[in-house]
């Protein structure tokens, strides 16, 4: 049996360490310990090149898909680009989970990034089901369409991260701002 004493023998002095050593809290998307292992990482360079890279592909998989829908014409290109978009979003989210190893210390599921992260297990899984679909012959037409509904859920979730990075970058440019007016501040009282 344990017993809690009814009042504390211990100074409020002792409490102020177990606070201090609280997990600081975020006041945006990055801490300024991750904002500088993120600016620091390979990773995020390569992250910054995939992401526009994965757009155009995908970009001109929905040419080449709502061609054939349109017209019957250019199965064999529409299937290629749809598995090269794949396989580029294979890439993204490898390379993607190991940024955000290095800058959050997870590889995936951050609080950062945990809706995104979700909605892009989603897509792959659509893409996937996309290349189970090929390999097992399923109609082209329905493949198209699927593939069409991954690109949709892809391009929401793009515009989630840009949105948020875009949020990310204002605030890193409203403290520098800050920042600077204290200094400059500092340096007319002094």
């Amino acid at each position: 049996m344990t017993v809690v004493p009814t009042h504390s023998t211990v100074s409020s002095d002792a409490a102020v360490p177990a606070r201090a050593s609280a997990k600081p809290a975020r006041t945006g998307l990055y801490t300024p310990d991750e904002r500088k292992r993120r600016d620091q990482t390979k990773w995020t360079l390569v992250q910054g090149i995939l992401a526009p890279v994965q757009f155009v592909v995908m970009g001109v998989s929905v040419f080449l898909v709502l061609r054939y829908l349109t017209t019957g014409e250019g199965l064999v290109a529409a299937h290629l680009s749809i598995v090269v978009k794949t396989l580029v979003l294979y890439t993204i989210m490898v390379t993607g989970a190991i940024w955000e190893k290095v800058v959050f210390g997870q590889y995936l599921f951050h609080e950062s990034f945990f809706w995104e992260d979700v909605v892009s297990f989603f897509v792959i899984g659509q893409h996937t089901a996309y290349l189970v679909g090929l390999t097992l012959k399923w109609d082209a037409r329905f493949l198209m369409w699927m593939a069409l509904v991954a690109y949709a859920a892809y391009t929401v979730n793009a515009i989630q991260f840009i949105l948020k990075l875009r949020a990310a970058r204002l605030q890193e440019a409203a403290e520098k701002g800050a920042r600077a007016a204290d200094a400059t501040a500092g340096s007319v009282t002094a």
